[in-house]
């Protein structure tokens, strides 16, 4: 390999290792992932620090990667079965405090893949915080991750309407 690609290479995997920061919030070791490579969904997730000096709420999230892309959570039904769910109304983040965006948790859905994501793809998102305004985070897919909470087992899950698109 040449010192140009070498170098190139260091730098770029130095810059993505460094957070997402803007308007006092803080976005660290985010990472993406799918189950499968032919998966029609997957899910990012995040540390998210409110560095504003107030309260602030993330209310949304957009990137190209995919039809849909939404806040989602987990939640256990009546039955005990976890459910996951669309969030509207978004995450709160107090002022000083981190939020995880996590497995088993809060987290970012992307439904109706407009492409397969990879080990090593990046894939861009934005996300909307109701007084912070859009951060844009640069986020690496990692299919070789595993769950830092717990032992969630996606396939137990009842994902109801959540599929992908019919076309």
């Amino acid at each position: 390999m040449s010192l140009f690609k070498t170098t190139l290479a260091a730098v770029s995997a130095i810059a993505f290792a460094l957070p997402a920061f803007a308007d006092g919030m803080m976005v660290q070791d985010p990472y993406a992932r799918v189950s499968t490579a032919m998966s029609k969904s997957g899910a990012a997730f995040m540390m998210i620090e409110n560095m504003t000096g107030e309260d602030d709420r993330l209310i949304g999230v957009s990137s190209d990667v995919a039809q849909r892309v939404e806040l989602h959570t987990h939640l256990s039904n009546n039955q005990g079965v976890m459910q996951m769910i669309h969030v509207e109304e978004g995450f709160p983040i107090a002022a000083g405090e981190t939020h995880a965006l996590e497995r088993g948790g809060d987290h970012v859905m992307f439904l109706g893949l407009n492409r397969s994501l990879a080990h090593g793809d990046m894939v861009q998102v934005t996300l909307t915080f109701e007084k912070a305004g859009d951060v844009v985070v640069d986020i690496p897919v990692d299919l070789e991750r595993m769950p830092v909470h717990g032992n969630m087992q996606h396939g137990k899950m009842d994902h109801g309407q959540m599929g992908a698109p019919s076309n």
